[in-house]
């Protein structure tokens, strides 16, 4: 009787043998990469100016992180793009976990507000956690004599064209400020900056007069007289503003938020992205840092990797759909 194995040529024999050595050591790469992370320092990327909301977050978390991971944290500013320079850094970044970024709903928003982004939102990133939602608000330097929604509709429509907003280019305060004036038939001018924290600053300073930004980033300047809030952007009022209104009290149907999540680039060890989720889980759960967020107007989720990559399709087509109802351009 004839061995049919006698018969195939040497070379394709081996064939099967050289397969499973493949995948046993492609395995066995990722398994060695999960188990020496982190082997340095970590690296979070903030794709916006410092004084913004997510910068205040990055550099609030970095003390629990290092206590996590045992290793140095690095925050690092890439600001520009509307978050995308910073953003493309990451997704052509080794996919070994220590480069991240703390994508914010920019991230969401661009695919529909740009003709063209340098990268594909989902397909290029590993979804590590949803952190948080946050909280916005509608506030006014001081010299602007007004003190709710109503009374900010009515000098604006008495001054068409006069008052101007800054907010970060293509984010969700920006949207915002453009659903506002749509809303309220309003004429403002409303200027795109490269990050939150400029157009706080020039808040600040009266360079502009109203801007929406995140309670986190505003709320010191709120407290310490050097701004005025008149509404919250939330469906309902904020227990960290509670004696300010929403904004939705005076226009029906007004509300908005944002949301920080964690991304990595494409392929991630599965391994290695729980690690990091459970070690950005640990340490925004960690009372002291949950009730300093919730002071400032942010809601800890710590959601899972897999939470993460259902939520942000749906994000992306419901700003989508707000970028088209509300006509906004990248400015």
């Amino acid at each position: 009787m004839n061995n049919s194995s006698s018969q195939i040529p040497a070379g394709l024999r081996c064939l099967p043998a050289v397969v499973a050595l493949a995948v046993t050591g492609a395995l066995f790469a990722q398994s060695a990469v999960a188990q020496t992370f982190p082997s340095r320092p970590i690296r979070i990327v903030v794709p916006a100016a410092p004084g913004g909301g997510t910068d205040i977050l990055a550099r609030l978390l970095s003390p629990k992180l290092q206590e996590q991971f045992g290793q140095q944290i690095i925050i690092e500013n890439r600001a520009g793009g509307a978050t995308m320079i910073g953003t493309e850094f990451v997704a052509r970044s080794a996919p070994d976990g220590h480069t991240m970024v703390i994508a914010t709903t920019p991230h969401a928003i661009n695919p529909t507000l740009y003709k063209k982004i340098p990268f594909d939102p989902v397909k290029d990133f590993t979804m590590i956690s949803q952190l948080g939602l946050t909280t916005t608000v509608l506030v006014v330097h001081p010299s602007l004599p007004v003190n709710n929604v109503k009374e900010f509709i009515a000098l604006a429509k008495s001054k068409p064209g006069q008052l101007t907003a800054g907010t970060a280019a293509g984010n969700s305060a920006y949207l915002a400020v453009e659903m506002l004036k749509t809303m309220a038939k309003i004429d403002a001018l409303n200027i795109p900056y490269k990050g939150a924290g400029q157009a706080l600053s020039d808040l600040v300073a009266g360079h502009v007069q109203f801007q929406v930004n995140t309670m986190l980033a505003a709320k010191p300047f709120i407290e310490s007289g050097r701004l005025r809030a008149i509404g919250v952007c939330s469906a309902k009022r904020s227990a960290a503003l509670p004696n300010v209104q929403a904004i939705g009290e005076t226009l029906k149907g007004f509300e908005t938020s944002g949301w920080y999540a964690l991304l990595g680039p494409a392929n991630i060890p599965r391994d290695t992205t729980q690690r990091i989720h459970d070690g950005f889980s640990k340490s925004l759960r960690n009372p002291e840092i949950t009730k300093s967020l919730a002071d400032r107007g942010v809601e800890v989720l710590a959601g899972t990797p897999d939470e993460l990559a259902k939520v942000m399709p749906q994000e992306i087509k419901k700003w989508g759909d707000v970028v088209r109802t509300s006509g906004a351009t990248p400015g």
